[in-house]
Formats: C-alpha cells, sequence, structure tokens
C-alpha cells in the first residue's frame, strides 16, 4: 500500500473552519474564487499522497445549503473552441459537463456567466441560447475598456455597472470555470460593485490549492505546481507584500503579486477600504497543515516534476515546438536535485527496449515491483507490460497465457482484414475486452479482471510515444504515464 503524507480529513475540518471565518469577516454575502480543479484533481493527489481528487468537492458538499455555483467561462474562448487539454473537450462543453457533476453530488447551480461578451460573438450567443433552452440562466459580462488599470472607468457605470447583476440566493457564492483566463475574479468584483451600489454588504477570498502559501519557496511541492504550470509562465515568488505587513515569508505566484496593487485599489473603490494587506491573505487554502510526512510529500512531488518534463518533451516532439517548456521544467529538476534516471520505471524500459531490439514499456506496482513488457507478434509493449501486471497482482504463474492465440487470432483478423489496421498487435483496449470476455469461463481472466484496481496510482514508461488509445486506457485507469519522446514510426501523419 502507498504511503499517505497527507490527511484528509484534517484538511478538510480546517477548510471548512476557515471559510466560516472569513463569512463572519464580512458579515454578508461572500463570493469565493476557485481555482484549479474541483473535481478529478488528479494534480493534488499525486504531489499530496492521502488528498482525494474529489476533496474540494466533499468541503462544499459538508456546506451544500449555504453554496450557490456560478459558472463563469469566457465569450472568447467559446468563439476560439478552446480546448481542456487534459479532457480533450471544449471549454463550453466542459461547462454543462461541470453542471452535471454538481448537481449529481447535490450542489446548486444557480447560473452561468459569459464574461467578454461582444455582440458579434456568434458561437457565444449561441451557446447562451443553448444553455437558456436547457433551462439556465445566463448573465453578460462586456469587456471594459482600460481593464483592470483604469480604476476609476471599471469602478464606474460604464465598467461594472455595465455589466449584469447575477442574482444569487445564497451566502456563499462559489465562482469556478472550466479554466484559467475565463473571468472568475472580474465576475466576483463586478458582483461586489453590485451589491455596494445596492447597500448590500459582501467580500471576497480567494480558493487556490497551489502554491502552498506556508511551505518553503523551493519545497518540492511547489516546485512540481511551477512544472505543471511551465506553459502558463507562472512563477512562485515570496509574497512582498505580506512580508512588508506580517515580517512573514509565504509564498505566491507572480500573476497574484503583480496584479496586487491594482487589486488592492479596486478593494477600496468598491468596499471603501480594503480588507486585505497581501495576496497571501486573499487565500483560503489549508493544505499545508494538512501534511502529515513532509518525506513523503517531498519524494511524490520529485516523482511528479520529472513526469512533467517527459509531458513536456513528448508534447514539444508531437507538435515540433521549441524546447521552452521543457528546459523550464529541467531548471526546477535541479532546484529538487533529480534527474529522470530518478524515476524507477525509466532504466528498465530502456533496458529491455535495448535487448529486444524493439518498442518496450515498465510499469511500477504499489510494493515497489517493476514489471516489464516487450513487442510480440500478438501483443504491442502496453498491452504486454499489463497482462504481466495483473498476473503478478492476481498470484497468477509468469507461464499462464491469460489470452490463447486462438482468442486473440480473430481480433487481429478483424482489424486487418475488415478495419483497415496496419497494426495487427493487440491494443490495451482490446486486450482488456478480450480478457472480460475471457472471464466467463476462465478463473485466472476473472482473477486478473480483478486486479485491475491495484493499478490505479502505479507508474508506467514506454520506450516510445505511446498512441491515443494505449494511454487513454492507462490514464482511465489510474496509472502515470511517461514515455521517451520517439515515435515508433516515422510516419509523417499521425493519428491523435
Amino acid at each position: 500500500m502507498a504511503q499517505l503524507g497527507f490527511d484528509r480529513e484534517k484538511y478538510l475540518s480546517l477548510q471548512l473552519e476557515h471559510i466560516k471565518e472569513r463569512r463572519a469577516q464580512f458579515g454578508g454575502k461572500l463570493y469565493l474564487e476557485f481555482g484549479g480543479k474541483l473535481f478529478d484533481d488528479m494534480h493534488a493527489s499525486r504531489v499530496l499522497p492521502g488528498f482525494l481528487p474529489d476533496n474540494k468537492i466533499l468541503m462544499l458538499e459538508e456546506m451544500r445549503d449555504e453554496v450557490e455555483i456560478v459558472m463563469a467561462v469566457s465569450a472568447k474562448d467559446i468563439q476560439s473552441n478552446k480546448v481542456r487539454a487534459d479532457l480533450g473537450i471544449a471549454y463550453d462543453q466542459d461547462v454543462l459537463r461541470l453542471i452535471d457533476a454538481f448537481r449529481e453530488r447535490g450542489l446548486y447551480v444557480g447560473s452561468v456567466v459569459i464574461t467578454q461578451m461582444i455582440d458579434d460573438n456568434r458561437p457565444a450567443k449561441n451557446f447562451k441560447r443553448k444553455l437558456e433552452r436547457l433551462g439556465l440562466k445566463v448573465y453578460r459580462h462586456s469587456p471594459i475598456k482600460g481593464y483592470p488599470h483604469d480604476i476609476e472607468a471599471v469602478v464606474s457605470e460604464s465598467g461594472y455597472g455595465k455589466n449584469e447583476y447575477i442574482e444569487t440566493s445564497r451566502d456563499v457564492v462559489v465562482v469556478t470555470a472550466p479554466g484559467p483566463g475565463s473571468g472568475k475574479l472580474a465576475t466576483c468584483l463586478s458582483q461586489m460593485y453590485h451589491d455596494h451600489m445596492r447597500g448590500l454588504t459582501s467580500g471576497y477570498a480567494k480558493y487556490e490549492t497551489f502554491p502552498i502559501w506556508n511551505l518553503p519557496l523551493d519545497h518540492p511541492v511547489n516546485l512540481a505546481y511551477e512544472a505543471a504550470t511551465a506553459d502558463l509562465d507562472d512563477v512562485n515568488m515570496i509574497d512582498p507584500y505580506h512580508l512588508a505587513a506580517y515580517g512573514q515569508q509565504t509564498v505566491n505566484y507572480n500573476r497574484d503579486v503583480e496584479t496586487f496593487p491594482i487589486l488592492n485599489l479596486l478593494f477600496e473603490h468598491i468596499m471603501g477600504a480594503s480588507p486585505y494587506r497581501s495576496p497571501t491573505d486573499m487565500g483560503v487554502n489549508m493544505a499545508g497543515f494538512a501534511i502529515s510526512d513532509d518525506d513523503v510529500c517531498r519524494q511524490a512531488a520529485n516523482q511528479e516534476i520529472i513526469r512533467r518534463l517527459y509531458r513536456a518533451l513528448v508534447a514539444e516532439r508531437r507538435d515540433e515546438l521549441d524546447s521552452t517548456v521543457s528546459d523550464r521544467i529541467a531548471l526546477l529538476m535541479g532546484k529538487a536535485g533529480v534527474s529522470q534516471s530518478d524515476r524507477p520505471v525509466v532504466e528498465p524500459a530502456l533496458a529491455k527496449a535495448k535487448k529486444t531490439k524493439g518498442p518496450a514499456a515498465a510499469l511500477q506496482l504499489a510494493d515497489g515491483t517493476i514489471v516489464t513488457g516487450k513487442t510480440s507478434k500478438l501483443l504491442g509493449s502496453s498491452s504486454a507490460v499489463l497482462l504481466n501486471a495483473l498476473k503478478v497482482l492476481a498470484g497468477i504463474d509468469d507461464s499462464v497465457d491469460l489470452l490463447l492465440p486462438a482468442t486473440i487470432g480473430p481480433i487481429q483478423n478483424l482489424k486487418t482484414h475488415h478495419l483497415g489496421s496496419k497494426n495487427p498487435r493487440l491494443h490495451t483496449d482490446e486486450v482488456l475486452i478480450a480478457l472480460a470476455v475471457g472471464a466467463t469461463t476462465d478463473d485466472n481472466a476473472r482473477q486478473a479482471l480483478d486486479a485491475l484496481s491495484q493499478l490505479r496510482g502505479c507508474d508506467f514508461h514506454s520506450s516510445v510515444i505511446l498512441g491515443p488509445v494505449d494511454e487513454g486506457v492507462f490514464r482511465n485507469l489510474g496509472v502515470n504515464v511517461t514515455s521517451e519522446p520517439v515515435f515508433q514510426y516515422k510516419n509523417l501523419y499521425r493519428k491523435r
């Protein structure tokens, strides 16, 4: 069993208490900007072992009767058909996915606000109509000339005053979005302006898990956040405003630090006085206080930094990009004192590839056992290592064939003769389907299938770039995937 370094129960308790304190500070409605991922926060679960991917949702469920969710999405992102890289779906579709997910957990989604809306943005207007036909309340926020630097213009009837006021019915309004740049902060400030004009009391706080403000700047958990956002030019830094105000070193990131003077002036114009003296003051994140084993989290974060480097190298190789992102992550690896060779599955995968003169893969199980797989006439290396790992987990002798050639043959025939595939070897999804069919009559196949859940959290490395099918299967199984930035074939066209 993997070691835990994070106390989720303590985290949930501290987080709820701190949000209650922040609500009491303002005495009215609290607009809570949620950064990062509310669902499936896999990065947090990888660098803080014990942090569940849905911890934030569990926390909101404890407050469900007081919480209302407002989804923000930028009209510019709708028009450009911006896609979430981790899910491969456009932002407008992710809005619908997130609303469904919130509702399934019993959380109330009050409305959607489309930010940066202009009249000639037809895709955004079509999306607005679609949402309204689905029974959702939709509000429009327009671009503001001079935002955010022209304070007088922004905090005026021709600035925030032009935005439609979002009618809310609960005391904690969570403003979230499919991704960065959606206008969450501007939505919160616009609401506070309208509340002030109506004589209502309201305040603002930010819930962003990373960087963790009370960990050192060079702590691997904070370095892993920089690695994860290397393509966004985010840089962790000491919060100079917090240091000047309290004499305490805390960590924030460059965008919040750079915009704080403007944000502070906006607060002063809206509320009469700013409630905050630093960017760190605005946050409500308690994750740093729930780390129960710092060494475990350090090791997990170091592994994440290495994984991020491999991911960047593969992305640059696929798209023929400059090495800008991977170079940044390599520098972070230097700060953390780790290298690619510190990822345990790398050397076995490369050694197997060298020995067999073909693509190979390695997978590390939870107890540290490393299993390898090679390319054969029947199976690709990913399929081979998957079956080998399931044998070990299920206690099945290595000599046992989980899939008989008589089972594999018809599938290969279907692929090559009827579906036009040039590769007769079975992909991981085809292997699992064949295994599921075999499990109806074969105890070994059934035991192997039952062991699938034990792969979650395991590490995998391939000597070549994986195809989308194999990569997707491993990710769905919760396996942490990396590969060498090397194509198996020299084709110019590659299916994504």
